[in-house]
């Protein structure tokens, strides 16, 4: 049976713009299903990382990626029954994900674990290439952006908050290695998809960008 009449909301964007809370505030309020494309790749690096798989061998990154046992709970990332939700968010896990995302084979080993995240009544995706790869065809893409002093800001608070400690300065140096990474990379590089519409996350906060999106919702189903 085909999904493709299943509604879905493509949210697209660089780290730390604000794209998993407002992607997740927007399902709960839509009683939709939630994709975090990007945990995908956290957690294929975090499995990479453990196992000591080489991160310039593509073939056996791939595989790692393609063999995963993970599952998504509520609020929570199981891997192999482990709770990794606050693991996957490392610095160097995260660093590790932006790497191995650049290679075609871990993204096409991924390609498919991440379409049947669309099931009924509808799916809301957020990463970085929902809207231009894996759902090129949603009724709604949204491309989240924010300065890149505000980006490091959140994070350095997410990261104090959660008792990892953090440094303001290798914050900004990681953020911007990482958008240089992400929007130069061959391979789905990280653009506003076509017919997005950009919102500027810099001096809002997350409820005004979770109205916004559920407003440009209301009128593509109209």
């Amino acid at each position: 049976m085909t999904t493709t009449h299943i509604p879905v909301i493509a949210i697209d964007g660089p780290t730390a713009s604000g794209k998993g809370t407002v992607a997740h505030r927007v399902a709960d309020k839509l009683g939709f299903h939630y994709l975090d494309s990007g945990a995908l790749y956290r957690l294929t690096a975090l499995s990479a990382l453990r196992r000591g798989t080489s991160l310039t061998d593509e073939h056996a990154l791939a595989k790692v990626a393609e063999h995963m046992a993970c599952s998504f709970s509520g609020g929570d990332i199981i891997l192999a029954h482990e709770n990794v939700t606050d693991a996957i968010r490392a610095e160097e896990v995260g660093n590790t994900a932006s790497r191995i995302a650049a290679l075609p084979a871990v993204r096409q080993a991924l390609y498919g674990l991440q379409l049947s995240f669309r099931k009924t009544p509808g799916l809301v995706a957020d990463g970085r290439d929902m809207g231009t790869v894996i759902f090129p065809h949603a009724p709604l893409k949204v491309f989240l952006t924010a300065s890149v002093a505000a980006r490091a800001e959140r994070r350095y608070k997410q990261l104090i908050e959660k008792g990892i400690s953090a440094n303001m300065e290798d914050l900004l140096m990681d953020l911007q290695a990482r958008d240089d990474r992400d929007t130069h990379r061959a391979i789905a590089p990280l653009v506003p998809a076509e017919g997005a519409h950009v919102l500027d996350t810099s001096q809002i906060t997350a409820d005004q960008a979770v109205e916004q999106v559920l407003k440009w919702y209301a009128a593509e189903v109209k």
